[in-house]
């Protein structure tokens, strides 16, 4: 991916370097590695908190806060109540050709009203992820994006590691045996995913089955393979699908990384000693 550049210069006369930061590993890691990059002054974490998130992601960015050494700023949708399942009941569907309604209007739109026009993104795919990359930046004409975890060749049990290798504990939905930190019952699962939801988290599975049916069929999201008729989540056969929990581990590339960062927080240090040393000469010149 030829196109992805690093841009530096001036913090005062360069657009800022926004890290769009959805409490999953990947792009914890991703910001960590941005801010060694650049100066604290262009670098701005935005995330958009949504309801149906679990609960522990409000711990796991308080903890990345810390880590970062740096604020993270929390935005909110106000339109929906910052809730996929009010977005659902309100769009009357829950995916469509460009995917789930609720992601637009609880993350993009919130993101985007936050954003200016000149941001450059920061963008936490892994590098199993190139072909999203590339879609992004088709769907986005001339938007300056970074990916620091492609570049890197970083994988999606690099980062699990790396997060766990920080001190920090693994969001809940990781820690679950879940692939991502995506909202509870996201409508992106598929049937074993959902049978485990069904038993991790009975209230959202419920209230989600309500809106599909509420809506018809044409908002559920599995059909019988022998006879082709769509049923609810609430008919969803309990030995239906199979879900894989998440490898968690270090690669070559993960080292590296960790090494990268290691230095950037010395050379920091180092930076700070030295500031602070000239301004406690210019004191005692005055």
């Amino acid at each position: 991916m030829t196109d992805i550049r690093f841009i530096k210069g001036d913090a005062r006369h360069l657009p800022r370097i926004v890290s769009r930061f959805s409490c999953g590993a990947a792009s914890a890691v991703a910001t960590k590695l941005i801010l060694g990059e650049y100066s604290a002054e262009r670098v701005h974490i935005l995330r958009a908190w949504i309801k149906e998130e679990h609960e522990d992601n409000d711990r796991f960015s308080a903890d990345c806060e810390t880590w970062f050494g740096h604020p993270i700023t929390v935005l909110r949708d106000t339109k929906y109540g910052a809730s996929v399942i009010e977005v659902f009941k309100r769009k009357r569907y829950l995916k469509g050709q460009m995917g789930a309604p609720c992601r637009k209007a609880l993350k993009g739109d919130v993101l985007e009203a936050a954003g200016l026009p000149d941001d450059i993104w920061v963008i936490g795919f892994t590098a199993e992820e190139e072909d999203r990359a590339s879609e992004l930046m088709d769907t986005n004409n001339g938007r300056k994006m970074l990916f620091p975890l492609i570049e890197r060749g970083l994988k999606k049990a690099d980062t699990l590691a790396m997060i766990e290798r920080a001190g920090i504990a693994l969001p809940a939905m990781y820690l679950l045996g879940y692939n991502n930190n995506n909202c509870k019952c996201c409508v992106k699962g598929g049937e074993g995913y959902f049978n485990r939801q069904r038993i991790d988290f009975p209230e959202n599975f419920v209230a989600l089955a309500d809106v599909q049916e509420s809506i018809g069929p044409g908002a559920f999201l599995f059909r019988d393979r022998e006879t082709g008729e769509r049923y609810s989540l609430r008919n969803l056969p309990p030995n239906k699908g199979r879900h894989d929990e998440p490898e968690i581990s270090c690669s070559f590339f993960c080292a590296m990384a960790e090494q990268e960062m290691a230095h950037d927080l010395s050379e920091k240090r180092t930076k700070n000693v030295k500031n602070c040393e000239s301004s406690m000469s210019q004191r005692q010149l005055l």
